[in-house]
Formats: structure tokens, C-alpha cells, sequence
């Protein structure tokens, strides 16, 4: 082995490494390890990356005390440092669904990016909310704020603090389960059940890691426990709606869980949902199908009610979002869809 770790990969997002650990090694911790081996790392960034099931060796991720063995192959991935930037007010139209002197629901489209990352340092919804809030509340105060987010391509119901009180208030709600969140989702087949729940542990995919995957603890201790309780609403041919109550509000959480049962979310690309999964053989459905995909091409989820105690005065608060124009249009497709023969 070289004198240093060899990074073997780095893209805008994440720097990958590896190692094999020499013969002659003494066992030592493998946050120390690493830091004294990787030029320029600090010992505490690569804690926050085993916290977060980045660092694996011969295979499994393990914690930053697990001492390393001659032999031992040891890879890591992390995050790129924080880019140093200030959020800009940029002038973009924001659907209030209500606004006090604490608290700001809004209903995010589908395509904009809730929070500036690597490739999207502008046109994102805290870009839009600094210039709502211009002359009132400086967005990049850490202690105001969003309180969750939704991923790019899901629309629907986003809440904000404009407070820190409530800031703090509110995201002990959402630490402690005690939050409402629905959506509606489109997903790929028919379900002999009516309601069920998804339990399963969510960390990214070792082998891909712009998506996540269900977990056993014992293989990966750092995966997030997550539970999803579904119904259906509406059943069509080859599709259904359905409802997806969230217990726990992890990345990604009802794509992974919906795949994990054989119902990936309609036209979710990472996920599988942009293959053709349920119907007929025939070149006039795959022809169908592809309409569709241009009706709504996006994974086919929308936040659709958010509840929560307002937290200021205690009071329950409830939010309902319709669908975007995309989702309904697609919807109303497959209600008025009827095979001909029986699919697949």
C-alpha cells in the first residue's frame, strides 16, 4: 500500500477511497487510522461519514472505533466540503397556503430543489424564500428556516419556521413521530389488500449511491429505521393510487418501500418505475405507456396533507394541497383507460 489512501473516484458530490491495510499493522481505530492516512481529512469528517454507513471494511460499513486488522480492505465515501456560499434572493413564485408570524406552508412544484447542493446553487425554493422574505428574515440564519424537505421531483407541502422557537418547537414534533404527512402516490400493479405497513431500515445503496435500499441492522447499524402505513385509493388497470402515511420522514422512504413490495412509484427513474412492469404485450400499450411518461415525467408522488400543533399557541393544524396539473392529468388518463385483452 502507498504511504496515503488512493482516492479512486471523484465526482461533483462524493470522493470515494481505497485501501488495503498493510501486514505489519498494529490494530488502531479506524478513524484515526484514516485521518493520519488521507491528506487533508479530518478525523471528525470521517466520524460523520461512518455515522452516516460510509466507511466499510472488507465489505460491511462499520463504526469510527472499529479497530483495523493487517489485511483489512477499507473503503470510504465522503461528502464534498461544504461549499461556501451565501443563499441569493431570487425572485421566484412561491403557492402560500398560509402564513403567520410563525410558521409558512407553501406548496412546492414539482422540478424545484428545496435546499442549494452540488450542481444546484440557484433556482431552488430557499433561493425563492430568501426573496420572500427579503427586508423581514435572513433565510441563511441556520435557526429559521425549513423544517423538512421533499425530494426535487415530488411536489406538494413544504413547512417553514420563521422563528427559532418554532423552528425548535416544530422539529421536535418531527423527531417525535407526532407530525401528519399523507401522499398520494402512483405505483406500478394491483394489490389484493386493501391497507398494509412497510417497516424497513433505510441507508444508501453500497453499489449506487444516489439511491437507498432496506437495510438488516446487524449488516449495517447505521441504516434509519422507517415505517410507511399505505391504502389503497383508487385501483386501475395495471396502476393504483394509493395513500402513503409516513411514521418516520426518511430520504427517499416511499420509493424504497413501495419497490421493496413490488409497487415502484410510476415513472420514478432510480427506482425502476420507467420500465414497463404491468400490462399487455402490445406495441399500441408500450405506445400508451410512453404517453403517459411524457404526461408526468416524474415519479408520480405528491405531499398531499401536512399536520402539525402550531407552535405558538398549541392549536392542531391541518393543510390539504391538490394535485399538480402533471398528476391529475395522468390520472385522469389511466381512469379512462380500458384493455381490450387481459395483460400480462
Amino acid at each position: 500500500m502507498t504511504e496515503e489512501i488512493q482516492n479512486i473516484e471523484q465526482d461533483e458530490v462524493w470522493e470515494r477511497w481505497r485501501s488495503e491495510v498493510d501486514k505489519g499493522q498494529a490494530l488502531q481505530r479506524i478513524d484515526k487510522y484514516l485521518a493520519e492516512h488521507m491528506a487533508g481529512t479530518s478525523r471528525s469528517r470521517i466520524q460523520s461519514a461512518a455515522d452516516a454507513g460510509n466507511v466499510w471494511v472488507n465489505g460491511k460499513p462499520v463504526s469510527s472505533n472499529y479497530k483495523i486488522k493487517p489485511f483489512d480492505v477499507i473503503q470510504v465515501l465522503l461528502d464534498h466540503e461544504p461549499h461556501d456560499y451565501t443563499i441569493q434572493p431570487e425572485e421566484i413564485p412561491l403557492e402560500v397556503v398560509y402564513e403567520d408570524d410563525d410558521v409558512l406552508v407553501i406548496n412546492k412544484p414539482a422540478g424545484m430543489v428545496v435546499h442549494p447542493g452540488h450542481g444546484n446553487y440557484e433556482h431552488t425554493l430557499l433561493n425563492a424564500l430568501a426573496y420572500y422574505f427579503r427586508d423581514k428574515l435572513d433565510i441563511n440564519d441556520p435557526n429559521i428556516g425549513l423544517v423538512h424537505r421533499i425530494d426535487k421531483d415530488t411536489s406538494g407541502l413544504l413547512l417553514i419556521a420563521k422563528t427559532p422557537e418554532a423552528k425548535t418547537n416544530l422539529g421536535q414534533q418531527f423527531f417525535e413521530h407526532t407530525t401528519r404527512r399523507t401522499y398520494n402516490a402512483l405505483v406500478w400493479g394491483t394489490f389484493t389488500e386493501d391497507e398494509g405497513t412497510i417497516t424497513g431500515a433505510l441507508a444508501r445503496d453500497t453499489r449506487d449511491r444516489t439511491i437507498y435500499r432496506i437495510w438488516d441492522l446487524e449488516e449495517n447499524p447505521n441504516a434509519k429505521e422507517a415505517i410507511t402505513h399505505w391504502r389503497v385509493l383508487e385501483r386501475y388497470p395495471y396502476v393504483t393510487l394509493v395513500e402513503c402515511r409516513l411514521e418516520t420522514g426518511r430520504t427517499h422512504q416511499i420509493r424504497v418501500h413501495m419497490k421493496s413490495i413490488g409497487h415502484p412509484l410510476f415513472a420514478d427513474e432510480k427506482y425502476g418505475g420507467m420500465e414497463i412492469l404491468k400490462g399487455l404485450p402490445t406495441q399500441k400499450y408500450k405506445q400508451y405507456i410512453q404517453n403517459c411518461f411524457a404526461l408526468c415525467p416524474r415519479q408520480v408522488l405528491h405531499a398531499k396533507t401536512l399536520g402539525f400543533r402550531h407552535p405558538r399557541t398549541g392549536e392542531e393544524m391541518n393543510f390539504t394541497s391538490q394535485w399538480p396539473e402533471d398528476m391529475q392529468n395522468l390520472i385522469n388518463k389511466w381512469k379512462n383507460y380500458e384493455p381490450n385483452t387481459l395483460g400480462r
